[in-house]
Order: C-alpha cells, then structure tokens, then sequence
C-alpha cells in the first residue's frame, strides 16, 4: 500500500524573507508532469526526503497552499505546509516495465501525482530500481525554476550535510506592468480565451518519443542553408513532417503555437517555416505587453482562461511546441547518475510536442509529440528522412 508524507522545509534562522507571505501566481495555467527513471543503486527514501527538506528551504513557495489575499485575489500562502511525498513499491524489476515499446511511451498514470499542490511520487522496484514522478503547476514555478528547484534536491541529496542551501532569485516582483499598461499583442486570442460553446474535435491518440542523433541534428541545420537555432531546425522539420503525415495539403493554412505565446502562421513551405520561427521569438516586448495584459485583466477583476488545448482534443491541422533544450531534467543525478529515461507523459492533446536535449549524447535531440493514431504510421516511417531544404 501506498504511504505518504508531509516533508517541510527546514526552517531557517533568520526566516526565510518570503516567510508567511501571499505570493502571486503566475499567468499560466498547466500542470507539468515529470518522470524520471533510475536503475540501482539508489538513494535512500530517508536521504532523499531529508535533502528535499533542505531544498525547499530555498524555495519556500513548494511548501506553500494556495489560498486569497485580502484583496480576494488567488494567491500562494508561504506557510511551510509541507509538500507531499507518495512512496510506493513494486514486487518486480524495473527492466520488467515497459515504458517506452518501439517508440510507443505507456500510461505513465501512476507514477506520478496529480494535484494542484507540488508533489512527489516515489516508486521502488525489488532491483533497486526508482521512479520518480514529480507534478508541479505553472501557476507555481516555470519550468527554469524547476529545473533549478531538482539541480538543488538533488545536490542536497548528493551532499548530505555539507550541503549549503543557494538563494535563487524568487522576487516576482520585476515581472511588473509599466504604469499606464500598454498591451500590443492580442493576448486574449493567443494566451488566453473566453467562454465558448464551440465544439472541439477529439481523437485517439499516443504519445511517441523520438531521438535524433547529433549527426541528425547537423545534417539538418547544413541543409537549411542558413544560420539558425537547434529549436528553429527541429520545430521546422516536426512542423514539415507532422503536417506530411496528416495528408495536409501545400495550399492549407496551418499554424504552431509556441508555448508562452506567439503562434507561427504557415502553408507548408520549410523555408517560409524556418524564416518565421526566426522572426516571431517571443522577445522582451512580447513579455512586456503579456504583464500589461495581465495587469489590465486583474485590475478589472477578469478570470482569465489558458488557451492551452483541453485533455483528450485534437489540434490538427495545427501544433503547439514546447522547448525544454536549456533546461537540464536530463542530467538530475542524486547520486547514482543520471536519469535513463526521462519522460513527460501524459501528453494531453493531440499535436503538442515537447523538445530537450538527448540523454545519450551532446548535440541530439529528443522529442515527445502526441498524434492521432491513423497518423502514427506515416508520421513514423518520416520523421527521421531529409527533404531538400531551399536557402532562406
């Protein structure tokens, strides 16, 4: 049976300076499952709860609840609450479970929470094996934050009690309005939506994970014939394969939105591709008037609803993308190496695809990318073929 644990943060002398107070969520809206998978030998469950305490001493928010401040806005009370720590065990070997067969990644359902709150599932296996599940909320923390919040577990768990807690930057207070607000970009169409009765199309789909090769990835960017970033080359060629697989034609509109904002209009040309990933970036001025927008919203007392598709809906002929290549999941070692595999599961809608840096060597790519199913075998038998890239 399952069993579970509030682990607080060690309190500090002084306190820590965010300390009992509300702290504002953030803009977005999504709730961002992780899994990591690690072979034998592992760490205790006591070292890493231990080390997790420690951790969330320098981000106290983790431990907080949500809750309304006096304004009756929503908010993050600071009140070391504790975050929740599931552990479970499993009578079998971890090379006995399959998660990823022929591309295909399984329910990864269990392994990992599903509350608004951040929590930790840890999940053992007779061989030692551990799985661990994490689910956190962009309300929260984005996703640079959690990948500095898991570089800092899993340092305190490595160290022990030489372990010296980091201060990381928590002032949200930079991310602040210009007064008077002044959006320029049309947020409410882009980031966020009203109420609508429209139908949505629904689909069966699966989730694959793909891996290029650092050859792959040269190859590519020599053939577009031009400098450009490792996102610009793969989200270029995802878009390019994607919309093959799904029998899109040359002529029909198409568009990828690319999470935190803009959406990239298309009709099939790569080169067309490659010229707007590079030219609609969301720059400093796009940040800007997204906190304009928010703060015209809260000032009015909107509720603003994320445009991110709904579980279970189908985005096709469209996609939307989401790199993780700066961030470092892929290298989360407590003590014993690092991850083999990472994974992002549960992808919630049909077209949306997930990019980081290969676990097996520097300079690959890996991709998760949900698709419906009469469009797997095609997608599959492309994905990793050239095509004739014109010069842009």
């Amino acid at each position: 049976m399952p069993s579970s644990t509030m682990v607080k943060a060690v309190v500090s002398t002084p306190p820590h300076p965010l300390a009992g107070e509300m702290v504002p969520p953030t803009l977005f809206d999504l709730l961002v499952p992780l899994v990591f998978v690690y072979p034998a030998p592992t760490p205790s469950k006591e070292a890493l709860k231990v080390g997790l305490s420690r951790a969330v001493a320098a981000y106290p928010h983790l431990a907080g609840r949500l809750a309304v401040d006096q304004r009756g806005r929503r908010s993050i009370h600071v009140n070391n609450e504790g975050m929740l720590v599931i552990e479970d065990a499993m009578a079998v070997d971890l090379a006995s479970v399959v998660l990823v067969d022929a591309g295909v990644v399984a329910d990864l359902g269990a392994l990992y929470p599903r509350l608004l709150t951040p929590e930790i599932k840890l999940t053992r296996y007779s061989c030692g094996g551990l799985v661990i599940g994490l689910a956190f909320h962009h309300k929260v923390m984005d996703g640079t934050a959690l990948d500095d919040f898991l570089s800092t577990w899993a340092m305190a768990v490595r160290q022990g009690t030489d372990f010296t807690a980091p201060s990381p930057f928590l002032d949200r207070g930079i991310l602040t309005a210009v007064d008077p607000t002044t959006p320029v970009f049309d947020h409410g169409s882009i980031e966020f939506k009203g109420p609508s009765d429209a139908l949505v199309p629904t689909c069966n789909r699966k989730t694959i994970k793909l891996s290029f090769t650092s050859e792959f990835m040269a190859e590519l960017k020599a053939r577009v014939g031009a400098p450009c970033t490792t996102f610009q080359c793969m989200l270029t060629h995802m878009w390019k394969k994607t919309t093959q697989a799904r029998g899109v034609k040359p002529e029909e509109f198409t568009q990828v939105r690319v999470a935190g904002g803009r959406q990239l209009p298309g009709q099939g040309r790569t080169s067309r591709a490659v010229r707007l990933v590079r030219q609609h970036g969301v720059d400093g001025d796009y940040i800007c008037s997204f906190l304009d927008f928010g703060a015209m919203a809260d000032a009015e007392g909107q509720e603003l609803m994320a445009t991110a598709p709904a579980a279970g809906t189908m985005c096709c002929p469209n996609l939307e993308v989401d790199s993780w290549l700066r961030f470092g999941y892929h290298q989360v070692d407590f003590g014993g190496g690092p991850p083999s595999p990472f994974l992002f599961p549960n992808i919630p809608a049909e077209g949306i695809m997930v990019f980081w840096p290969s676990l097996l060597e520097k300079g690959g790519v890996d991709v998760m990318i949900a698709l419906a199913e009469d469009h797997l075998t095609p997608f599959q038998q492309i994905c990793y073929s050239f095509d004739t890239i014109p010069e842009v």
